[in-house]
């Protein structure tokens, strides 16, 4: 037997898809060459394949060795497709027999001493072998678990390549080999999510978020240093219900390619919380990366979750202009020669910011040295297309003596229940519109007969439009806000004192509604 055949699976963005690996083996000078588009990585894998098999007394073939990852048009990243190339060159070579493997994904890296070491992205790889209809699949033992969380598949772990030969050898000879178990692991304890309880004051504030987290909209908070607006945005995944089996299903994923899913015995549920330094790139925020292995940003990492930017106006430029398409579509498309990278980024943007450069330009004796220059420069960096994106803009002023005495606000808890309440409110409302949350809305829905707004409701909006202090994309942003703080105070349709409400809450067009 000279061509020995088995499958692999690779990733493209955050989907996986099963690769067919052949091994021909052929009369020739030795060589080694692995076709099939693959990356640096993958060529490598000519080498430690070599040399674990000889490690482990499985000699592959002394002669022309021609490795193919189909489809060849498809880029293969990464170290993953080891084992399954030393598997495909061992049935060339002889060692093992054809029909064992050929149904059977093969996923891992291997050392030059035959182990078997773990790979990130586990999971989509699997479940794309699950959706192919595949039912075997061989991983490493470190990756067993979360291989585990796919329905369907039968996980076979395997700590090093003469374990995995042997049980081969076992098939071929009509014997069944003891199964082996996937290895008991302890998660770790979920981190406590902070209670709004410890937010002092700030009933605005707080009022905003739970409309935030009630429709699913974009919040902006602006305020002095230490009012409370990095305590407010990490209180806001409290408030948010848990993710249901799609979402969790794509959030697991892609934390399993970022490689930060752990010992995870289940799907992550919460919404996760990303909060990058104002220092990070316009890749490292919307993902991309050199050559053609692409990892997800920032935004696809807060994907049905919450991206926090404290000091907004102190990213760089090209990172804040990056995050328009994504704000608005909830997909980033990376392209690269060969192949377009589409990754999920449907998230709730956060935006914090200090009044000015210092700090200090706020209150009736504000303290600000900064030039007037300056503080333009720093308030325009955020002003323009992206802020009109973001659907709710509150200042949150500086806590005074007075506010220490207040009585403490609302547990996480119960504004939590009230805004699991609206939700359920809108996901019926919008039910067979594809959407869940009033933030997502189309406008051509909100047009329609049945939803729209009659102009006694919608007077004020439409006077600041007149007056140019609302573009379109602000009119349906108020719209839906709206109907957001008319599911919290359980009303069917909004009326006119939600409208004004939600013009509002957008706090550059607070004198419009005056």
């Amino acid at each position: 037997m000279t061509l020995g055949r088995t499958r692999a699976a690779g990733l493209l963005g955050l989907r996986g898809f099963v690769v067919e690996v052949e091994v021909d083996v052929a009369q020739g000078l030795p060589a080694f060459t692995v076709g099939g588009n693959p990356d640096r990585a993958c060529k490598q894998s000519a080498d430690r394949v070599k040399a674990a098999a000889a490690n482990t007394g499985h000699q592959v073939a002394q002669r022309r060795v021609t490795v193919n990852l189909s489809p060849a048009a498809v880029p293969k990243t990464g170290s993953g497709f080891d084992l399954a190339i030393c598997v495909a060159a061992l049935v060339a070579s002889g060692v093992l027999r054809p029909h064992v493997v050929e149904r059977v994904v093969h996923i891992g890296e291997l050392g030059l001493d035959g182990t078997v070491r773990p790979v990130r992205g586990v999971l989509p790889l699997v479940r794309a072998a699950a959706d192919a209809g595949l039912r075997h699949v061989v991983v490493p033992v470190a990756n067993a678990t979360e291989a585990g969380l796919v329905p369907g598949v039968r996980v076979h772990p395997v700590a090093h390549l003469a374990e995995l030969v042997g049980r081969y050898r076992q098939l071929a000879d009509g014997l069944r080999p003891e199964p082996v178990p996937v290895p008991a692991t302890v998660p770790d304890p979920p981190p406590e999510l902070p209670d709004l309880v410890d937010v002092v004051g700030q009933v605005e504030a707080r009022h905003a978020l739970e409309v935030a987290a009630a429709g699913g909209h974009h919040l902006y908070l602006v305020g002095p240093p230490g009012a409370g607006k990095t305590m407010l945005a990490e209180r806001l995944p409290g408030l948010l219900p848990l993710l249901d089996e799609e979402q969790a299903g794509e959030v697991t994923a892609v934390a399993s390619i970022m490689g930060t899913l752990g010992a995870a015995t289940d799907l992550i549920r919460r919404p996760p919380f990303v909060a990058p330094h104002h220092a990070t790139s316009a890749p490292a925020l919307v993902g991309g990366g050199s050559g053609p292995s692409l990892s997800p940003g920032a935004v696809t990492q807060a994907h049905h979750g919450v991206l926090f930017l404290d000091e907004a106006p102190e990213l760089r430029r090209d990172a804040l202009e990056a995050l328009r398409q994504p704000v608005e579509s909830g997909v980033v498309s990376v392209a690269r020669m060969g192949a377009t990278y589409r990754f999920p980024c449907r998230f709730q943007l956060v935006l914090a910011a200090n009044p000015c450069p210092c700090g200090m330009g706020w209150g009736k004796a504000e303290r600000c040295r900064c030039s007037p220059l300056r503080r333009t420069t720093y308030g325009n960096r955020l002003r323009g297309p992206l802020l009109d994106r973001v659907d709710i803009q509150v200042f949150v002023p500086a806590a005074s003596r007075r506010t220490l005495a207040l009585e403490p606000g609302e547990p996480t808890a119960v504004v939590a229940g009230r805004v699991a309440a609206a939700r359920a409110v809108a996901a019926g409302r919008w039910s067979g519109t594809g959407v869940r949350v009033n933030a997502h809305v189309p406008s051509p829905v909100l047009r329609q007969a049945r939803f729209r707004l009659p102009p006694a409701v919608t007077r004020d909006l439409d006077r600041a439009m007149d007056r140019t202090l609302l573009t379109m994309r602000g009119y349906v942003r108020c719209l839906r806000l709206a109907w957001t703080v008319a599911d919290l105070r359980g009303a069917d349709r909004p009326g006119r004192d939600d409208v004004g409400l939600a013009l509002l809450l957008r706090h550059e067009d607070t004198e419009v509604a005056a």
